[in-house]
């Protein structure tokens, strides 16, 4: 599972060069998660990792380089994006 974060996280910092390492495997991390469970409150069949990550790839090439305005915009979840945080 590591590998694929690791993976996503490298993607998302391809396409968005405002996120830091750290930043961009909080945004994964925060998609991957929010995809598995919007579709098992739907209901929805679990499919797997690979849906899972063609999902969140999807996510990424379509709107990676515009994720930093929606942590600017929304304050909320600014602390979750900060840097001097490690990775676990």
């Amino acid at each position: 599972m590591e590998d694929i974060f690791d993976r996503l996280a490298n993607r998302l910092c391809e396409e968005n060069d405002k996120l830091s390492m750290y930043q961009a495997r909080i945004w994964v991390e925060y998609l991957w998660e929010d995809f598995e469970t919007t579709r098992a409150k739907a209901g929805r069949d679990y499919e797997g990792k690979q849906m899972t990550e063609q999902i969140v790839m999807q996510w990424i090439n379509s709107y990676g380089s515009r994720l930093h305005d929606f942590m600017s915009q929304n304050p909320r979840y600014k602390h979750l994006f900060n840097d001097d945080q490690q990775l676990h």
